[in-house]
């Protein structure tokens, strides 16, 4: 049950905290920033193409590790996958697959957004207040990166 809450302001860092008390004497720091966050792209793979659809596995989207590597995208970080083909959007997290095999594989109920054969877009996000240098990884056929 809240109590009161004084409101308290960092000069420096130009933060406000809220420290609020409870009857039974407890308190809890909430620190509020200041700046505007937004989430930006931080890396791409462009136009992969699915190599396998799997309705029985658990779920996500195991990805060739180079390709992981390069967009600067992390096993099990949270991705949106855009399907050129379909429209189709949706979340998943990433597996690491075998380094230069081209894997792109959707599993699980997102298999039903993606045939073999359809081209993808694959998107890391990052929550930040500054801009960020996205790294955008382009691929053929084979889901070998290009070098522009």
């Amino acid at each position: 049950m809240l109590y009161s809450k004084n409101r308290v302001t960092h000069s420096i860092l130009r933060q406000t905290a809220y420290i609020v008390y409870t009857r039974e004497g407890k308190y809890l720091l909430l620190v509020m920033s200041n700046r505007v966050m937004r989430w930006m792209m931080r890396g791409k793979i462009h136009r992969a193409t699915v190599t396998d659809a799997d309705l029985d596995y658990e779920g996500s989207i195991t990805i060739d590790g180079k390709l992981l590597d390069l967009a600067g995208i992390w096993e099990g970080e949270k991705v949106t996958i855009a399907n050129i083909a379909n429209g189709n959007r949706f979340e998943t997290y990433t597996i690491r697959g075998e380094e230069d095999s081209g894997e792109i594989c959707i599993n699980g109920a997102a298999a039903h957004l993606c045939n073999v054969g359809d081209l993808v877009i694959i998107i890391g996000y990052e929550l930040t207040d500054v801009p960020v240098d996205a790294k955008i990884v382009l691929v053929d056929g084979s889901n070998k990166p290009v070098v522009k």
